[in-house]
């Protein structure tokens, strides 16, 4: 049905099976449904909801999309509630960027502005664990250097062990907000980092560079632990800066985003 919103604009109304997605879809977001409970059987939800199984379908199709529930058939079946992840925040503020024409430049400008303050606010409010399991990620590319062969890791290797070490920063900075909008660009950089390791001019220079940016991890852990929260800041961002300067090389440098996916 249509109807005229303001100044005669056409509106369409929701339809039944959006309405009652949406019904569904607030009760996990408050948290009255969580991670892992099953919702109702079909027939309940029906009667609940005074629609048609079709109906009913549908608002699970809209829930699944958005990952909300996973629906599964048969005699043991039914729809079950699932904890949204980033990658799928990330899919769609990609896919925006694509359609745009954002080049790797403007993803990495983006992450410099985010990142150097979850540095600071993780230096503010780190704990002991925070602590571990940033040396952990440290230690395992430390290793993964020594371990291949001439010293030069695998790209992909590399590639994930180096995003994780920035994912630390971001979800441990206490600010929810800017963890999520730095991580949804984790996957573009990730790709593009993989691509630039790849590509990289010479074996020595690579390694080289490996054994950089672990010193330069190594320091943020010890602004992090002494709580100086200025100059975890101020590293971050150097080290950031400097990075982008080796990986956005050549071609790469204004590559569109969607050529890393193509």
């Amino acid at each position: 049905m249509l109807s005229a919103g303001p100044i005669g604009q056409i509106v369409r109304a929701p339809k039944t099976a959006e309405l009652i997605a949406a019904q569904l879809r607030r009760q996990i977001v408050v948290g009255r449904l969580s991670e892992g409970d099953m919702l109702p059987p079909e027939l309940t939800l029906m009667t609940q909801f005074g629609v048609s199984r079709p109906t009913l379908r549908e608002a699970f199709r809209i829930l699944e999309t958005e990952s909300l529930i996973i629906v599964r058939r048969g005699a043991r079946g039914g729809a079950q509630v699932t904890a949204p992840t980033l990658s799928v925040a990330a899919r769609y503020v990609g896919l925006l960027l694509q359609m745009q024409g954002s080049t790797i430049v403007d993803v990495y400008e983006a992450r410099m502005v985010v990142e150097p303050v979850c540095a600071r606010l993780l230096a503010e409010r780190r704990t002991d664990e925070d602590l571990a399991d940033l040396r952990a990620c440290i230690q395992e590319l430390r290793d993964l250097v020594s371990a291949a062969e001439a010293g030069m890791p695998g790209a992909a290797h590399w590639a994930r062990g180096a995003s994780r070490f920035h994912e630390l920063i971001l979800q441990r900075s206490g600010s929810p907000t800017l963890a999520v909008q730095g991580g949804v660009l984790q996957d573009i950089v990730a790709t593009h980092l993989e691509t630039s390791v790849a590509r990289g001019e010479g074996e020595s220079d690579s390694r080289r560079g490996f054994q950089r940016s672990i010193r330069s991890y190594d320091k943020l852990v010890g602004l992090v632990e002494a709580r100086d929260s200025v100059g975890a800041e101020e590293h971050w961002r150097l080290h950031m800066e400097t990075a982008a300067k080796s990986l956005l090389r050549g071609d790469l440098k204004t590559k569109p985003v969607v050529d890393l996916f193509s």
